[in-house]
Order: structure tokens, then C-alpha cells, then sequence
């Protein structure tokens, strides 16, 4: 199976983008995902949170996601770090997969290292909670 990495730029609200730059200098990723990362803040578009597009992941979106190895499909709901709860099925958007898709649109295949090892996955449908 032959799958194309989506490499066109990820887009952000200023205050995503910056949340993202602390995070890098924190260390709070392992080293291959922080070099991605940094990677593709330098090539991101930035806009107002008003001029977001509706498709994009970002905070307070709801994300179905495949994983492209095993075929499962999963729902986030991703919010602000503050906000995220377990009993309401919420994610922070610092969390692993939210850091992994934030910035991406419906359709994007992208790849990160996760605890459990690499994993291929690609954006089904993203919508606004």
C-alpha cells in the first residue's frame, strides 16, 4: 500500500501557533516530533480565529480519525488543555494525537510517533463543537 504524506502547510490561530513554539522549547516531545514539528510551525499559515477554516482541527473540534495500519476508526473531541475531562470524553489538544492533527484539514494523511510506536492517520471529517 502506497500512502502520500499530506504535506501541505498547517494552519493555526496565533495563539495556537505560539502554544505550540512553548511547548518546543519545553521539551514536551521526543525528538523526532519536535524537529516535524518545528518543521511545519516555519511553513504554517497563521490566521484569526475568526478566518479558521471550518475543516481545519483545532480547539473545540470534533476529529474522526483512521488509523491507515490497523483500519480503526476513533472520535476526538479536542479542547483546551484546561477543559479536557475523561467523563466528558474530551481531549486536550496537547495531547499526543491532538499535537499529531492540529492544523490539518478533512482528508490530510499525516504520520507521527506515539508512545506505542509510529502510526499513519488520516483526517475523515472535523467539525466544530
Amino acid at each position: 500500500m502506497n500512502i502520500e504524506i499530506t504535506n501541505t502547510p498547517i494552519i493555526l490561530t496565533t495563539g495556537i501557533y505560539d502554544l505550540l513554539k512553548e511547548q518546543i522549547k519545553k521539551h514536551t516531545f521526543n525528538k523526532s516530533n519536535a524537529e516535524k514539528l518545528a518543521i511545519e510551525l516555519k511553513k504554517a499559515k497563521q490566521v484569526l480565529n475568526r478566518e479558521l477554516p471550518e475543516n481545519v482541527v483545532a480547539i473545540n473540534t470534533l476529529v474522526r480519525l483512521k488509523n491507515l495500519k490497523t483500519g480503526e476508526e476513533i472520535e476526538r473531541k479536542f479542547v483546551s488543555p484546561q477543559k479536557a475531562r475523561k467523563k466528558n470524553s474530551t481531549t486536550s489538544i496537547l495531547s499526543p494525537v491532538g499535537i499529531a492533527t492540529l492544523g490539518y484539514t478533512t482528508g490530510a494523511i499525516i504520520q507521527w510517533e506515539f508512545p506505542e510506536g509510529t502510526e499513519t492517520l488520516q483526517i475523515l471529517e472535523v467539525s466544530k463543537i
